[in-house]
């Protein structure tokens, strides 16, 4: 009788149809799943995991994505809810030194995991500096607490969900209308604390004196939180998504594009794939917001006008090369940023006069320091970036001339040659955001976090013309990154929990 009531249960659920299998799509999969809910994901990569998918390719096994692990009891917050660890499905490693800076060949500054040992390298850059950074950290504390407890979560469809006496007192210490750039100028002088500093809002959206003060959290979560590694890659944590998502019921669809919505009096009735057709009572758009928007719903549909999106400020999109060399290279960290050339006029190249940078500041993440199985005994497993502005075309005599020159200043660092000893090269650049993710502008990182693109003021999560269609990702509520985009699957799902008919 028990199972006959299942059953009927199971046939009477709503069935939520998901466009999109990155970490906001399976986060929203697995929340509404474990509710009872029958969930079918449709994901047009064979691949899921969105930009956090992973290719293998001669011998090396590359994450393609996201590589900054931080932030982790967001991730641990999650499984718990579902009766699970992270550590039921991968080994989490925290690294140090976090990484490397490197501010030319024989001025490295290593960033120490321990706390202690950091303050005493900023004391030895700038005098005062460690008193300093207890003074800007425990502020910095207070603004990560609240941001993480007490907004993120919210929807961002009305103002009267910040409306709440405890949420506007807290509000008003998180520097929401000063900038980045003066906070930290309040505290510290060297440029090279700036700019070590500063380096986790450049992907944020704009330069640092058009981000607000709010987002010194950042440097809590990688100074006090740490930097951490999923053993096996950072893919790790998209497949033990996956894995709990299967675990729960969900249905996945994968190599399937989606081709329209239908709607029927104001209602999404049907998702129309290269495959079929599914029927539904609820959509989730977990794939590139604006993609949908503009063009799977009939145009007087739409959540926005084309116009309105071309006014979104987006972050950067990014060249990125994955390479494979059959040496070891010992002057690399797990993570390395090269800031030998100046942060300013490369974020100026990105935010402002939207042109390919001179001389680009760049990263290298070399992952095989910490994870044998990414590359070959012997070998090394790179992955490196090049933030760009968005909508920027590429071609292969720019991606040529990049690569030569990432790599020529790589081997002065190195002090070694190893051009020769590439072994393994691909290339992923704008053209490929599009066709893969359907990337607005071929963005890497979504919507810019400024001032005028927070919470309410996102592209909203509720479709304002048909009552069942939702979104969610890194172009809405809370905003760009795996943390976010996880929590960001959490708020459309608990919504649609909370005010389903």
């Amino acid at each position: 009788m028990f199972v006959v009531y299942l059953e009927m249960m199971h046939k009477t659920s709503p069935h939520i149809v998901i466009i999109g299998a990155g970490f906001a799509g399976l986060s929203a999969a697995i929340t509404l799943a474990d509710k009872g809910h029958q969930v079918t994901v449709v994901e047009k990569n064979a691949e899921v995991g969105g930009r956090a998918r992973v290719f293998q390719k001669d011998g090396f096994t590359f994450d393609m994505g996201p590589s900054w692990y931080w932030m982790p009891e967001v991730m641990e917050k999650f499984f718990n809810q579902f009766g699970k660890s992270t550590s039921d499905y991968f080994h989490l490693k925290r690294l140090d030194p976090s990484y490397q800076v490197i501010y030319g060949k024989d001025n490295v500054l290593s960033v120490p995991a321990d706390y202690q040992a950091l303050k005493d390298a900023f004391e030895e850059i700038e005098a005062g500096s460690s008193i300093q950074l207890d003074k800007f950290l425990a502020e910095a504390q207070y603004k990560y607490e609240v941001g993480i407890n007490e907004f993120v979560h919210k929807p961002g469809l009305s103002v009267l969900e910040f409306m709440d006496l405890k949420v506007m007192k807290a509000a008003s210490k998180l520097d929401l209308l000063q900038s980045f750039s003066k906070h930290v100028r309040r505290y510290f002088k060297s440029p090279k604390l700036l700019q070590l500093l500063e380096f986790p809002v450049l992907f944020l959206g704009a330069v640092p004196k058009n981000i607000p003060a709010l987002y010194s959290m950042m440097n809590y979560a990688d100074i006090k939180l740490g930097t951490w590694y999923p053993m096996g890659g950072f893919g790790k944590l998209a497949e033990a998504m996956h894995q709990l998502a299967i675990e729960k019921g969900v249905e996945f669809r994968t190599g399937i594009e989606v081709k329209s919505i239908e709607v029927q009096n104001s209602k999404a009735k049907k998702v129309i794939t290269s495959d079929g057709e599914i029927n539904a009572d609820f959509v989730i758009g977990a794939g590139d917001y604006h993609h949908i928007d503009q063009h799977l719903l009939p145009k007087a549909l739409s959540n926005y006008s084309e116009s309105y999106w071309e006014k979104r400020v987006m972050a950067p999109s990014c060249l990125l090369y994955y390479i494979g060399v059959n040496k070891k290279l010992p002057k690399l960290q797990h993570h390395n940023l090269f800031f030998e050339t100046d942060f300013d006029t490369h974020a100026k190249a990105i935010y402002e006069t939207q042109e390919w940078p001179e001389n680009p500041l760049y990263y290298v993440c070399c992952p095989s320091k910490t994870d044998a199985s990414v590359a070959p005994e012997g070998m090394e497993n790179l992955f490196m970036l090049i933030p760009v502005a968005p909508g920027l075309k590429d071609t292969e005599e720019i991606k040529a001339k990049y690569f030569n020159e990432i790599v020529d200043r790589l081997e002065d660092f190195c002090g070694e040659k190893f051009k020769e000893n590439i072994v393994s090269k691909t290339t992923y650049a704008y053209s490929d955001f599009v066709k893969d993710y359907n990337a607005f502008k071929g963005n890497a990182y979504g919507l810019a976090n400024t001032l005028g693109q927070t919470a309410i003021l996102k592209p909203s999560i509720k479709n304002k013309k048909v009552d069942n269609l939702y979104y969610t990702g890194q172009l809405t509520v809370p905003g760009p990154g795996v943390p976010p985009a996880i929590i960001s699957g959490q708020v459309v799902a608990n919504y649609i929990i909370k005010h389903q008919k």
